[in-house]
């Protein structure tokens, strides 16, 4: 079984001090409104179209979310992440130099990655089952399919903040906390 594991990030507008994003974020206790919570995110788009990330940019911009920087390919994906420390990373998977799966397995290695509690969206127009229980396994917090619409963003983004999940470690994962399906307990798992 996992141990939990302390990230030690706060989120936007969150005091310094209350180091517990999963409960402090979940229960919003400093007064800021889930609206605000997203307008504050720091997010990276990472993706070799540069017309999706014009789109997804727009969208993002017109949420509210004022920090939005882009990264052309996995490789300079992980140094924008090592350079701004985002809140929120918006992933594609086919990408030349370093895919979208490679670039998980960098990114959700502990031992070797600066950040790699950092939350990631995969938003990809490849919605095949396969690639999606595979992101889960590579640790993606959340996955969209292109084209996607503001508002499916925006409930994704909402489920992060609002209700984020723990991140766990095992032998061999590292991310958060796997959903369970509705109505299981945590005993039958």
């Amino acid at each position: 079984m996992g141990s939990s594991v302390d990230n030690g990030k706060a989120w936007p507008g969150q005091p310094a001090g209350n180091r517990d994003p999963v409960g402090a974020a979940a229960a919003l206790p400093d007064g800021l409104s889930l609206k605000r919570r997203v307008e504050a995110l720091r997010v990276l788009i990472v993706d070799d179209n540069v017309y999706i990330r014009r789109v997804v940019r727009g969208m993002l911009q017109h949420l509210g979310v004022r920090a939005v920087h882009e990264a052309a390919d996995g490789v300079s994906g992980l140094e924008a992440i090592r350079a701004l420390n985002p809140d929120v990373v918006l992933l594609d998977w086919e990408m030349p130099l370093l895919n979208g799966a490679e670039f998980m397995r960098v990114v959700r290695s502990p031992d070797l990655f600066p950040f790699p509690d950092v939350s990631i969206v995969m938003l990809t127009s490849h919605g095949e089952r396969w690639r999606v229980i595979e992101s889960a396994r590579l640790g993606v917090n959340e996955f969209l399919v292109k084209p996607v619409s503001p508002q499916r963003l925006l409930e994704k983004l909402h489920a992060l903040v609002a209700r984020p999940r723990p991140f766990v470690q095992t032998s061999a994962y590292y991310g958060p906390e796997p959903r369970r399906p509705t109505g299981e307990s945590p005993e039958a798992a």
